[in-house]
């Protein structure tokens, strides 16, 4: 008889701690790994992965999930990515609480900051619950991934205020019951609490979180902390470096009042803001010395967006024409653009944005007239016709009804060297995927494959066991997800099998695969040959397996 379910054979082994890897093998018993090293019994099942990388399953720390999860109990495409664990219910928003006929205003907010839209809710996610531990009931049974849910401080607040979440700071009372559902939710399985400093709702006013005062997110915080375990996400307000820096100063009295892990995301390079990115990190030294444990989160990525008129995009939210005509059906939509009488409007508003048209292309076209335009950057376009950038943009998406996808490449965080540096602080987590959310503009899955990629296998700006360790152990051992992120006897059996020489992210695709109609970007996956959750093998070769072995941890 067998000694283990699961032998694979002949790996190296990157154990996610950052020690240098060796060869051996990896044993599965249950959901547990049994042995690493010198394997001598035998597995029902054996994998011979030809010396391929065997390394504890990535970990993604933000993501928006929580509305998919509902339809896609696979996340895709994490998955596909080598993601065993996600953390959703970031930036102060989550599904849960809500009352009875409650989750209108939770609705709107996603589809305002996340850009989930009201008709993928409608037919997409039943609210058929009500405390938070029931919506992770909810979700819980056949799940690929482990699931971290993260409660939304803007749903809590929500629940607990109405309309007056949105008017006032909080009374004694309304604190108190917010800490209790928070304790609540804390013993249902919730991993934290996030809130925001800069996001606004469908109406363009700040959203709950944000008219909560220090005392209120300090309750929360030694709320959340009596459970022996939770972090604090939250967005800072990086429109203006000032008070961005303030919020790191109030993260680092959060975490010495409570003694919880503050995370804000992101930071980022960018010539907009020249060395903000430096002075944030300064910050979060000077909140470390003070004692408090506030960490960043920053991507792997070039911050690169795609733009169609027929869908949403939040660059466009600061022009209030533009905005304006974007929230109406498209067929208004594509008369408003394309009336005479708007158009001079509309191009001056959109100046504010031709920096990032300056960086753009035309990608997917549509009309026979746009065929000519395919993989042509506008600023050529703009140039030979005599025009401004933004005059342009209405003229290609009007001949395609809108639709034309317009990319906008290399602009923010995408120097490699400052990226690197910010990817290597001691104080920065891998993270900021944002996975799940803006997905008709971009597709956050894909980090994982493309910080080996990009910063070990082309860059060399860390070795092959750091960026695993990044991904893994690491995130494991400070945002307290128990038993998991290292290859080590007693350890849950999450692992990722993958060739260093060939992993990588692919091209994004915008497929039609979204509850209500909905269209979004994806990404397959290169150099993954296999994904393994809790035991289980869940993906192999690119193709999904039956098992369905996540949890709610």
């Amino acid at each position: 008889m067998a000694e283990f379910d699961l032998v694979l054979r002949n790996a190296r082994i990157v154990d996610g701690t950052g020690a240098p890897e060796f060869l051996g093998d990896v044993a599965v018993r249950g959901d547990r790994i049994a042995a690493v090293g010198v394997v001598p019994g035998a597995g029902a099942r054996e994998l011979d992965v030809r010396g391929h990388v065997v390394a504890p399953g990535f970990i993604d720390i933000h993501t928006h999930y929580d509305p998919q999860i509902c339809w896609d109990r696979l996340a895709t495409p994490s998955l596909e990515h080598g993601v065993t664990t996600v953390v959703m219910g970031n930036c102060s928003l989550s599904l849960a609480p809500v009352k009875p006929g409650g989750a209108k205003k939770l609705v709107a907010m996603f589809s305002r900051i996340e850009d989930i839209k009201e008709p993928t809710f409608a037919a997409g996610v039943p609210f058929t619950w009500e405390s938070f531990g029931e919506y992770l009931a909810h979700i819980r049974q056949g799940l690929g991934p482990n699931i971290g849910a993260l409660v939304g401080h803007s749903a809590l607040r929500y629940y607990v205020m109405g309309a007056a979440s949105q008017e006032r700071v909080a009374t004694d009372a309304e604190i108190e019951r917010m800490c209790e559902l928070l304790e609540a939710a804390m013993a249902a399985g919730a991993i934290g609490l996030s809130i925001s400093y800069v996001d606004i709702d469908e109406s363009m006013v700040p959203v709950p979180s944000r008219w909560a005062d220090e005392r209120e997110k300090t309750a929360l915080c030694r709320a959340m902390a009596k459970s022996g375990r939770g972090v604090l996400q939250t967005v800072p307000y990086f429109i203006d470096p000032a008070e961005q820096l303030k919020n790191i100063q109030e993260l680092g009295r959060l975490s010495r009042a409570s003694g919880v892990l503050c995370s804000l995301a992101p930071i980022v390079s960018s010539p907009v803001s020249g060395d903000q990115w430096r002075k944030s990190l300064a910050a979060l030294e000077k909140e470390r010395e003070l004692g408090g444990r506030v960490y960043a989160q920053s991507m792997p990525r070039t911050f690169d967006l795609n733009m169609r008129l027929s869908e949403t995009s939040f660059l466009l939210y600061g022009l209030p024409t533009w905005n304006r005509f974007m929230s109406l059906p498209i067929g208004e939509r594509i008369a408003a653009f394309g009336d005479p009488a708007n158009r001079k409007q509309l191009v001056e508003e959109g100046m504010r944005i031709a920096p990032l048209l300056m960086a753009s292309h035309v990608g997917e076209v549509f009309s026979k007239g746009n065929e000519s335009l395919a993989g042509r950057h506008m600023l050529q376009i703009a140039g030979e016709r005599g025009k401004s950038l933004p005059d342009v943009m209405l003229d290609v998406a009007l001949a395609d009804d809108l639709r034309t996808e317009f990319c906008i490449r290399g602009v923010i965080h995408a120097d490699v060297e400052s990226v690197a540096e910010i990817l290597s602080h001691p104080l920065v987590h891998v993270g900021a995927s944002d996975a799940g959310a803006h997905i008709a503009q971009f597709c956050g899955a894909g980090d994982t494959c493309y910080l080996i990629e990009r910063f070990v296998r082309q860059h060399k700006k860390m070795s092959l066991e750091q960026a695993v360790h990044r991904l893994t152990g690491e995130l494991a051992r400070d945002w307290g997800i128990a038993d998991r992120g290292e290859l080590a006897a007693g350890k849950f059996a999450d692992l990722v099998v993958f060739d260093p020489e060939t992993i990588a992210r692919g091209p994004e695709r915008f497929v039609g695969d979204v509850p209500g109609d909905a269209n979004r970007y994806v990404r397959d996956a290169a150099g993954i040959e296999a994904v393994i959750v809790n035991g289980a093998v869940t993906l192999e070769r690119g193709r999904y397996t039956d098992a369905r072995a996540g949890r709610v941890i």
